[in-house]
């Protein structure tokens, strides 16, 4: 454990020298989701916090207290608590949110920024507003958001929740061991809501399928407040089926470098399929980017 300004959260940590790299994970996850890829690092520093509201993380009550930039604030605070002054970050999913959000800043102990099957929030909000696949994709989101999801998903031993992470993937990761690890990490309905929170504090729109969102309905993305200054990867597997590939369409108008690695072979949950081929890409960046 260790205390960020008074809350305390658990963090992962492997190896005592070398690159340093903070990774985040996303929905419904928690910092162990990147064990498989720490371990995989030898001669680097790595640390995954369980982000707020999950796992063994604070939880505050109010939905506004899971807008990203709050989130964005713990990590960065989380930095300067370990003293370090020179940090590649990883991302993925809504791990990956916060890592853009991180990068936006311009903060100088940001060295590099890699995604795994995440998403820009501008390429998203145009794809969101469509009303096209991936508004279709999406539809999950408007549920999560509704007051009495986390209820749902934490009910019969959280089989809605196991349901929502393993539908249209490939799960061979995803063994009992694992599965009862998850479990024991959600815990109850009431850290599942603060979890879900993240959707509900979001202010991204979904379009209705074959509906297009009004301009005017969208929240304001100033693009350029958002752009990536630091050398950028983004790691994508092409089975994912939330988060499709025209999500990341125009990425490269937001970078000042962009490089793209995709994988056939791997879904959403690439960041546990591809764990050897993600540290190897990490480790080639990283060399290349100190």
């Amino acid at each position: 454990m260790i205390s960020l300004n008074g809350h305390e959260t658990r963090l992962l940590r492997r190896g005592t020298t070398g690159p340093v790299v903070l990774f985040l994970h996303g929905f419904p996850e928690h910092a162990g989701g990147w064990a498989d890829v720490m371990a995989e690092l030898d001669g680097f520093q790595c640390f995954a916090p369980d982000q707020r509201g999950y796992g063994w993380s604070f939880r505050p009550d109010q939905v506004a207290d899971y807008q990203t930039g709050h989130m964005v604030r713990d990590a960065l605070d989380l930095i300067g608590t370990l003293g370090l002054d020179r940090v590649h970050v990883v991302g993925h999913d809504w791990g990956a949110a916060v890592a853009y959000g991180i990068a936006f800043t311009g903060d100088p102990r940001v060295a590099s920024l890699t995604i795994a099957n995440g998403v820009h929030p501008v390429p998203f909000q145009r794809e969101l507003a469509k009303g096209g696949a991936q508004s279709e994709a999406s539809r999950y989101m408007t549920w999560l958001r509704g007051p009495d999801s986390h209820t749902a998903l934490a009910a019969n031993d959280f089989e809605k929740l196991v349901a929502f992470l393993t539908k249209g993937m490939e799960m061979a990761w995803f063994t009992p061991e694992v599965q009862a690890e998850y479990k024991r990490v959600w815990q109850n309905a009431d850290v599942v809501n603060a979890m879900v929170n993240w959707y509900r504090a979001s202010p991204l729109v979904v379009a209705e399928p074959g509906v297009p969102a009004a301009q005017a309905d969208l929240p304001a993305l100033p693009h350029d407040r958002m752009k990536v200054r630091v050398p950028h990867m983004l790691i994508w597997g092409l089975g994912d089926k939330a988060l499709l590939p025209e999500t990341h369409d125009g990425l490269e108008t937001f970078c000042d470098h962009l490089e793209i690695h995709e994988f056939a072979d791997a879904d959403h949950w690439i960041t546990h399929q591809k764990p050897t081929e993600i540290a190897g890409l990490i480790r080639d960046f990283t060399a290349r980017f100190p």
